[in-house]
């Protein structure tokens, strides 16, 4: 049965409310390790369902469209989601903060990035090209091909966005020759390595995950401009108003605890990660001024 008529069917037969059993589901579109950490998450989901005394298990395999309909109509509870959709949410009164990770890589390894240090609870959106690229700026990106992740993604969509707007441009396809979707980033990292695409905009944590892992795509890239100065609100923890203010508070205790814990420390070290800290709003809002400034300028977006 294709997933969105599924969606449809649940939506139809359990419509939103509280969380009356002690299971807890959570999705997962974007955090703080790549594709290849996958069972990171279900470390930390097994960490928080043994604290809560609840039983709490990831749903995968959807896109971010389809996990924010599965979070936002409460048929899951919790978020590991990117920071656009965050606050287009919580504008609506749907989203609430939990935790934001504060990261713990050190980048000297790599001379093309910086280190996280002077940005607690943010990240960057890295521009990459093929390492023996001859590409070394955005002017050089004029009329070249370019893919990004999803529409619905900050680092990979709002701030290249945002960064074609400084550059005068009201569209993609003004700028570049051809505009493809990659559907992640890593696959965005893929094409770009594999010479399928000239150039991204991709999770600083992403890349960095994978380069410190040694994969072999990540390191067959270089980042030719960080977007932007001082970063962006990192992806936070977040859950829906079924979830009430009693769970989030013990859930967001559970995590911003986790580092004081051995066996919980492991798991931040494993994600590289320093700790969690307390939901803070405003540390979105960067996101929510480059959003608003496409929409002032009338940038069209790009549709498939």
């Amino acid at each position: 049965m294709p997933l969105k008529l599924l969606l449809t069917i649940s939506l139809f037969f359990y419509p939103l409310q509280a969380i009356t059993s002690d299971d807890i589901k959570v999705v997962v579109t974007a955090a703080f390790v790549s594709e290849k950490g996958l069972d990171i998450y279900d470390g930390i989901t097994d960490y928080m369902g043994k604290k809560l005394n609840r039983t709490v298990s990831i749903v995968s395999g959807t896109t971010y469209e389809e996990s924010d309909m599965l979070l936002e109509n409460g048929i899951v509870q919790v978020g590991f989601i990117c920071g656009l959709p965050y606050t287009q949410k919580h504008r609506q009164g749907k989203f609430s903060l939990v935790a934001m990770p504060v990261m713990a890589i050190d980048n000297q390894a790599f001379e093309d990035t910086p280190d996280y240090a002077d940005i607690p609870a943010k990240y960057y959106s890295y521009t990459i090209v093929h390492k023996d690229s001859p590409i070394t700026s955005w002017q050089d990106l004029k009329g070249k091909h370019y893919v990004y992740n999803d529409i619905n993604s900050n680092s990979g969509y709002n701030m290249p966005r945002y960064k074609l707007l400084k550059l005068g441009a009201t569209n993609w396809e003004s700028y570049f020759s051809k505009v493809s979707v990659s559907g992640s980033h890593e696959e965005s990292i893929r094409m770009v390595a594999n010479g399928r695409a000239d150039a991204s905009s991709v999770d600083s944590l992403v890349l960095d995950y994978d380069r410190n892992l040694g994969d072999k795509s990540a390191l067959n890239v270089k980042v030719i401009e960080v977007l932007f100065a001082g970063g962006a609100g990192i992806p936070p923890i977040v859950v829906n108003q079924s979830v009430s203010p009693e769970l989030r508070q013990q859930m967001e205790e559970v995590l911003v605890n986790m580092h004081k814990d051995p066996e919980g420390n492991k798991l931040l070290q494993k994600a590289l990660i320093s700790h969690f800290v307390k939901p803070n709003d405003s540390n979105y809002d960067f996101i929510r001024d480059m959003e608003e400034a496409a929409a002032k300028a009338g940038f069209v977006d790009h549709t498939e």
